[in-house]
């Protein structure tokens, strides 16, 4: 052994040398995550010197372990002596940019790009652009795949000479024979044309998009409805009518369904990108197209888009080509294309205004909030207050107010726990006395639901709906109905009120705690089920933090709730103590 080194000094690369020859996997993980700690352990010009060419030689591992390599390395560069030194890191990624396992070779990559951010310029030119062009021109179309994502980070950092290279490099890619290289330079144009000057778009970008863009294989062409928006967004109106109106057309109508997906997914932003003159003359008529497709991916994409794209319309032109594809879509076979619909159909009652919702949209809601599919009815209700605003809620209440108490006592818990949450909303713009009329009954009911998130949600109404129509309301319709409860034979309903006590306590005052609420509630603390006596020692303990700031509320704690907390301290129950004595603490009377 060489005398300069000690024992010490060797034993961190021999340990991780060992761990990483173990048979057990994870054993040769953990190796990996340590080696920020061991390299602080060698110290920056050892970890240069030892560490980084080991871990470069240590490319022949499960998938696992090289993944979090390359994640580790991308942030390594503290360790190594700082940003002067980054480059060194270049090249175990570089091993691993090429192995077979994609997630691997993208971890990789992403690192590279997080790497080349902290590069000065001279190193750039000295290790970066070696690096990309290496792995551009590699045999194996695995590096060649990982190269472009390489580019978008460096272009705009390096001289006019290298971009005309870097140019040269990715057109390279966009016309490789292997269809996975060609799918990595579709995704990535979008992110380089960012970088590129106008006419640079024209002369290097457009020829790489149009050749990918009529690609054989459809996993190419459908990620280049991306690029398409970037290059359309770099161009004015004039320019998109002459270089690019073909593609449109091309994406929009491809044969592949996974290409019109993704055009119908983009289809805003791709109309926003080339203005209101093109989207008047060509997008109308394709979008109805979408809307209409073969494939119920294709209207359900299509669908989500529906408020946004009507925006850029008139209203007679929504009225004339966009509701009669809303109506059609209402009775889609597919129930995702309603459910789409459902959550957009809302946003066009602004655009239309108040007569044409009332005449064209209203039916179509109140079809879709009987369809069997409950996402569709949850949907409707959940965007109901937009519509409100626009007709108003008396003939919102008059023609969807019976749908919406038939919802209440839907088979699905999660509609009527949608229908619970609008309910406050729905008072608060149908008044007092409708309200009691119409919907009183139907939120006590809930109280007693077989599903505990709606008893919850019931009670959390209750107390939004005091706060709504007053504290006298609330001690004349609810406090009262909620404390009957409290003696209802079947425990589930007297542990609701206590719940109910907890959750609505805050919204009352200390009059109607004092003569309503203490009462019945202490009677509750000598209940035979113990999972009721600790609710009620929670309940006391609400009450206590609630009210005591006051002399009243002072007296009320130490005569009433603190000997009824203290006798629930010596419960034979050890849930019902530990809370008892938890309010006693948290309420210090």
């Amino acid at each position: 052994m060489d005398p300069g080194f000690s024992t010490d000094d060797i034993a961190p690369i021999a340990i991780l040398m060992d761990e990483l020859r173990s048979e057990d996997v994870q054993l040769r993980l953990n190796a990996i995550h340590s080696i920020p700690t061991i390299a602080l352990a060698l110290g920056p010009d050892r970890a240069r010197q030892e560490l980084v060419p080991f871990l470069q030689d240590s490319v022949d591992d499960e998938d696992e372990v090289l993944l979090a390599l390359a994640e580790e390395l991308g942030s390594f560069e503290e360790y190594i002596g700082g940003k002067e030194y980054a480059h060194v890191l270049l090249g175990p990624l570089e091993n691993l940019s090429a192995v077979e396992e994609t997630l691997v070779r993208d971890k990789a990559a992403e690192s590279i790009t997080k790497i080349a951010v902290v590069l000065s310029p001279p190193q750039l030119e000295e290790f970066y652009i070696p690096l990309l062009k290496r792995l551009s021109s590699g045999e194996w179309f695995t590096s060649r795949t990982s190269s472009a994502a390489l580019y978008p980070a460096v272009y705009a950092n390096v001289s006019p000479a290298i971009q005309d290279d870097l140019r040269k490099g990715f057109a390279a890619l966009g016309a490789d024979d292997t269809p996975m290289v060609r799918r990595a330079a579709a995704k990535w144009l979008g992110p380089l044309l960012k970088h590129f000057t106008p006419a640079h778009i024209v002369s290097d970008g457009l020829p790489i998009y149009r050749r990918l863009q009529s690609d054989d294989q459809d996993s190419v062409r459908l990620l280049t409805v991306e690029d398409l928006i970037v290059i359309a967004k770099s161009m004015s109106p004039g320019e998109v009518k002459e270089q690019l109106l073909k593609q449109i057309r091309g994406s929009i109508t491809d044969k592949s369904w996974r290409v019109r997906y993704m055009a119908a997914n983009h289809f805003n932003e791709l109309a926003e990108a080339v203005g209101v003159e093109i989207v008047r003359e060509e997008l109308i008529s394709h979008f109805v197209a979408l809307l209409k497709d073969n494939e119920a991916e294709v209207r359900t994409a299509a669908a989500g888009q529906i408020p946004a794209f009507a925006k850029l319309l008139d209203k007679e032109v929504i009225l004339a080509r966009i509701v009669p594809c809303v109506r059609d879509m209402s009775t889609d076979a597919s129930q995702h294309v309603r459910a789409a619909l459902a959550t957009q159909i809302s946003g066009l009652a602004p655009l239309l205004g108040r007569e044409p919702t009332i005449e064209h949209l209203l039916p179509l809601f109140l079809h879709l909030l009987k369809d069997d599919f409950p996402d569709v009815r949850l949907n409707i209700i959940s965007k109901l207050e937009t519509v409100n605003t626009v007709i108003g809620i008396e003939m919102l209440s008059e023609n969807l107010l019976p749908a919406i108490v038939e919802l209440a006592e839907d088979k699905s818990w999660r509609v009527r726990q949608a229908i619970i949450e609008y309910i406050p909303l729905l008072a608060k713009q149908l008044g007092k006395p409708f309200f009691d009329e119409q919907l009183g009954n139907l939120c006590m009911s809930w109280l007693g639901d077989t599903v505990f998130s709606i008893r919850e949600s019931a009670t959390i109404n209750l107390k939004k709906l005091i706060e709504v129509f007053g504290l006298d309301w609330g001690k004349v319709a609810i406090v009262p109905r909620v404390m009957g409860m409290g003696t209802h034979p079947n425990y589930l309903f007297r542990m609701t009120t206590v719940q109910a006590i907890t959750i609505i306590a805050p919204a009352l005052n200390l009059e109607i705690v004092s003569t309503e609420i203490l009462d019945p509630l202490l009677q509750l603390a000598s209940d035979g089920i113990p999972n009721i006596r600790f609710n009620v020692a929670k309940a006391l303990e609400v009450l206590g933090t609630s009210y005591g700031s006051t002399p009243e509320g002072t007296a009320l704690l130490a005569q009433r709730i603190k000997p009824a907390l203290d006798q629930l301290s010596k419960d034979p129950d050890a849930d019902v103590q530990y809370f008892a004595s938890r309010a006693l603490k948290n309420i210090k009377v």
